[in-house]
């Protein structure tokens, strides 16, 4: 990217982005058109090339991203009073699906360290699980947490805590209010790991509490279910003890016929405790307990040893945009998934909300006409149900989105489609369903960050990449969730919950194909286990299963 004060991204585009704040004034020569700016145009917002009439339709990225309310003078800012959501509409009937794969010589016989599963797939972590399937046995699930985690030596690492040890005091010895006020809560001790784990290759036990399983539809059960079976047979994970009160929704043998249709992969050990037929809940817990020790014993056999890189199946998320989100950090993760599409590893592009208006290019790029329907008619469902309880995608970008530059759906869902690069549709999936086909897959899920997360790591990602450009601290319990700016300024801000910084490539300080380098190396790092991301460090376990019903 030239290091400039505005870009125009498509040569069809008659809209203009602001890399920095631009003041009233300002000229800007865009091939034959002069623009001058009549107010200033805060960075990562929008203006108009030309003059806009009512009607007008707005193009960026090179799509449809919107119609102009009013007249909107060239220069003028763009923003929810003057435009309106628009998007192209679409057809599932493929066009070329012809692909010039980049040069991937260079990663050809890279290598991270990971574990193996008998199925054949590979696990950047190694984690067991503790389940349960219905809300009411959450307490029990977190009466085994504090009996296990902190003995095992799974405490958290080197995480700073609010400690008001100091405060109690003070206010105890009759300290006025100013006295208080000047009191720093930070300056307590540091929380740090055990020394040694008991199961050294062991990296965690994780609580997947949530509040399913019972009281809602039988299809929400089913759904969740099948999200568990995700989970367990997610290669990042050895094993799960499943804890079921008896009577719910939510049975075992659901789970059992949901792990069964995963084949060799739902083969892993599972430990079934029903507690309707324990003789007490002390029982039942120390059962539970016992036989989990007993399985770790076993899940600590398991070592890293070399996998290709084509062993990778990312998710590609984002949240907390901006606008400079689809300029730097979702084209450089693009880069990369199309790195890792090349080596046959499984990118996959999740989110349905925030792909309205560009359906037809993804349509285009399907590589059967079946996976175009299936796309189609995914897509077409989703809009239907959020149009029928008086919503719509329209809706989808956030306060904070808007506020920094995406004004409209379309806009977002153009800069958020370039996560999944260029490459061919390699496979549709619906939530919860398994990844299996090397290439880009796309995933149904929500657009909020922490469903659409939940769903990646159900479908077998062993890696998540996360972009943004205000900040977020989400994780997943299981997969490594690597947080990466659009911008530095977010990068030094939040530096406690940012891994990755694009910044680089809107300053021109880098290319985005220089910074995808560096990403993908460090993707191997987290990968091998020799770098831990920001939500590890901070525990960072957010696991909410989308029920189907609208979620945008």
């Amino acid at each position: 990217m030239v290091n400039q004060s505005w870009l125009k991204l498509h040569p069809e585009d008659n809209l203009l982005v602001a890399l920095r704040d631009l003041p009233a004034g300002e000229v800007i020569t865009s091939g034959e058109r002069t623009v001058t700016l009549s107010k200033e145009i805060k960075a990562k917002h929008k203006l108009a090339e030309r003059d806009f009439a009512e009607g007008d339709k707005l193009y960026l990225y090179g799509v449809l991203v919107g119609k102009a309310l009013e007249a909107i003078p060239s220069g003028g800012l763009i923003h929810t009073g003057n435009v309106v959501h628009a998007a192209e509409t679409y057809q599932a009937k493929q066009g070329e699906t012809h692909w010039e794969a980049p040069d991937v010589s260079r990663w050809q016989d890279r290598h991270f360290m990971g574990y193996h599963r008998k199925d054949g797939s590979v696990g950047t972590a190694n984690y067991w699980l503790i389940i349960p399937l219905v809300f009411c046995e959450n307490r029990n699930v977190e009466t085994i947490r504090e009996a296990m985690v902190d003995q095992l030596g799974y405490g958290r690492k080197e995480v700073r805590t609010v400690d008001i040890s100091s405060l109690i005091k003070a206010y105890q010895a009759g300290a006025d209010e100013a006295t208080l006020r000047g009191i720093d809560p930070l300056a307590g001790k540091q929380e740090n790991e055990k020394d040694q784990r008991v199961f050294p290759n062991v990296d965690g036990i994780k609580f997947l509490t949530h509040d399913g399983g019972c009281g809602g539809t039988r299809q929400d059960a089913q759904v969740l279910c099948e999200l568990l079976a995700g989970y367990i047979t997610n290669p990042n994970v050895a094993g799960a003890t499943v804890l079921s009160l008896g009577c719910q929704n939510a049975q075992i043998p659901l789970l059992q016929a949901a792990l069964s249709k995963r084949g060799a992969a739902g083969e892993k050990p599972v430990i079934y405790l029903e507690q309707q037929q324990s003789r007490s809940e002390r029982d039942f817990i120390a059962e539970a307990v016992k036989k989990t020790f007993l399985a770790l014993t076993k899940a600590n056999h398991c070592t890293r040893a070399p996998a290709p890189l084509s062993a990778l199946t990312l998710g590609l998320e984002c949240g907390g945009s901006d606008g400079f989100s689809g300029l730097s950090a979702n084209p450089v993760l693009g880069q990369v998934s199309d790195w890792l599409a090349a080596l046959n590893g499984k990118p996959v592009l999740a989110e349905f909300p925030e792909l309205n208006g560009v359906e037809q290019s993804l349509i285009n790029r399907c590589r059967t006409p079946e996976l175009a329907e299936k796309f189609a008619g995914l897509m077409r469902a989703y809009s239907d149900a959020a149009e029928a309880v008086g919503s719509g995608f329209k809706n989808n970008p956030s306060p904070g989105n808007i506020r920094d530059g995406l004004i409209t759906d379309a806009m977002k869902s153009a800069g958020a489609a370039r996560k999944g690069g260029t490459g061919p549709v390699a496979d549709v999936l619906d939530y919860a369903e398994p990844v299996t086909q090397p290439g880009l897959n796309l995933l149904c899920t929500p657009g909020n960050d922490v469903e659409s997360t939940t769903g990646l790591a159900g479908s077998g990602c062993n890696l998540i990449v996360f972009t943004t450009g205000l900040g977020t601290p989400t994780g997943n319990p299981i997969v490594p969730v690597i947080k990466m700016s659009s911008n530095t300024s977010l990068a030094n801000r939040m530096s406690d919950i940012i891994d990755f910084d694009a910044g680089p490539v809107i300053t021109g300080a880098s290319s985005i194909e220089a910074r995808a380098a560096q990403l993908l190396e460090f993707l191997v790092d987290v990968a091998s286990g020799r770098q831990t991301t920001a939500a590890q460090r901070l525990g960072q376990d957010d696991f909410i299963p989308w029920k189907r019903g609208v979620s945008l």
